[in-house]
C-alpha cells in the first residue's frame, strides 16, 4: 500500500496524505480523519529511507505525574533508552483519555522512535492515529482493557491482591479493610478482585462496607482510613492499593491514637523506595515498576526496527515483601 493508492481512495492529493503522515497542520479535520482511517485500515507503514532512521528519542507519556510511582517508571525507561543510545522525552497529558490530536501532530512533526503511554485509556481511534503516522507504541499499566492490537506491559495485580490478603489472613485477621484505586482502572479492579478471592477461599463473606475506592494518593488513604476506622466494628487490618495510600492510613491511625502494627496492620502495593524507610517499614506487594518501563522501552524500539511487530500483552510478577507493619491482631 502506497501513499498514492491511499490518496486515490481518499479522493485527495498525494501531498495531502504526506502532510497527514508527517503531522502538518494545514489539512482540514474531516480530510485528516478520512486519510487516517484509510492508513489504519490498510496497515500503511512509511517506507524507510534517508532521514527516516532512528532519531534517538523515546517519548514517555503520563496521564499524571504526581507521585514517586511515576519516577520509578522514568528510571526504568531511561535505563533501557540509555542502553540503546537514546534519550527520553517526558510528557504529561493531565487526562486519562489518551494523547490528543495536538500532541500527536507535534510528535509526528518532530519525529520519535516510539511512544510509551502510561496509565491511559487508548481508544481504537487514537491507536489508528499513531499507526497512521508509523509511530510504534506500548501502553504501560493500561487504565482499561487495551484495544485489539495494542501491546501492553503490566503486573500481576490480581495475584498481588490475593497474596496481600492471604498474608493478613494467615496472621489471624478476619476483618480486613480494602482501599483500592479508581473503580474504572483495570489494575485497581484486579487488586480488589484478588482481595475478594482470598476472603472467599478462606470461607469469609465479602463485607462491602470494608471496601473503598480512592485515587492511589496519600490523601485518599488518609480519608478512607479514617472512614474505615470509624465503623462500629472497625477492621484490624487494612490492605491499601498503593504504598502512598498506605502512608495515608498510617497518618489516620496515628491521629486516632492507634499504633501500627500493634493496633492496626497495614499492607501497601508497589514497594516504592519510601516503603523501606517508613516507620514502621511497610509490608507491601512489590510491583516491578522499573522493569515494566524498561521492557516497554525495549519493545517499542524493537517494533521500530520491524522486530516483534505482533502485539504482546505482558504481565510481570508481583511479590509480597513482609516488613514490620503487620502482625497478629491483639
Amino acid at each position: 500500500m502506497t501513499i498514492a493508492l491511499i490518496a486515490q481512495e481518499a479522493g485527495v492529493s498525494v501531498p495531502t496524505v504526506s502532510k497527514v503522515i508527517n503531522g502538518r497542520p494545514e489539512v482540514a479535520p474531516d480530510t485528516r480523519q478520512r486519510v487516517e482511517r484509510l492508513l489504519h485500515k490498510h496497515g500503511y507503514q512509511r517506507r524507510t529511507g534517508q532521514g527516516d532512521g532512528p532519531v534517538g528519542l523515546l517519548d514517555l507519556v503520563f496521564a499524571e505525574i504526581e507521585s514517586p510511582w511515576a519516577m520509578e517508571l522514568v528510571r526504568g525507561a531511561e535505563t533501557a533508552a540509555h542502553e540503546a543510545g537514546a534519550s527520553v522525552v517526558i510528557s504529561v497529558l493531565h487526562t486519562h483519555a489518551g494523547p490528543g490530536r495536538d500532541w500527536l501532530e507535534r510528535i509526528a512533526a518532530r519525529r520519535t522512535d516510539g511512544v510509551i503511554i502510561v496509565g491511559s485509556r487508548l481508544s481504537v481511534r487514537q491507536q489508528g492515529q499513531l499507526s497512521a503516522r508509523s509511530i510504534p507504541f506500548v501502553v504501560v499499566d493500561p487504565e482499561g482493557e487495551p484495544a485489539p492490537g495494542v501491546a501492553s506491559v503490566g503486573a500481576t495485580n490480581w495475584h498481588g491482591g490475593l497474596a496481600a490478603t492471604r498474608h493478613l489472613l494467615s496472621l489471624g485477621h478476619t476483618r480486613i479493610g480494602m482501599i483500592g484505586g479508581p473503580a474504572d482502572m483495570l489494575c485497581s479492579r484486579a487488586r480488589i478482585d484478588g482481595y475478594r478471592a482470598a476472603l472467599e477461599t478462606a470461607g469469609l463473606g465479602i463485607d462491602s462496607e470494608l471496601i473503598r475506592n480512592g485515587d492511589f494518593l496519600v490523601n485518599s488513604g488518609h480519608d478512607h482510613g479514617h472512614s474505615l476506622l470509624s465503623l462500629p466494628d472497625p477492621p484490624t487490618a487494612i490492605f491499601a492499593g498503593s504504598d502512598l495510600q498506605a502512608f495515608g492510613v498510617f497518618e489516620a491511625a496515628r491521629q486516632r491514637g492507634l499504633r501500627v502494627p500493634e493496633d492496626l496492620s497495614v499492607v501497601g502495593f508497589d514497594d516504592l523506595p519510601l516503603a523501606r524507610s517508613a516507620w514502621p517499614p511497610l509490608t507491601t506487594v512489590r510491583q516491578p515498576l522499573q522493569e515494566m518501563a524498561a521492557l516497554a522501552a525495549r519493545m517499542v524500539l524493537a517494533m521500530g526496527r520491524g522486530e516483534g511487530s505482533d502485539a504482546r500483552r505482558v504481565e510481570l510478577a508481583t511479590d509480597l515483601v513482609i516488613r514490620d507493619s503487620t502482625e497478629p491482631p491483639r
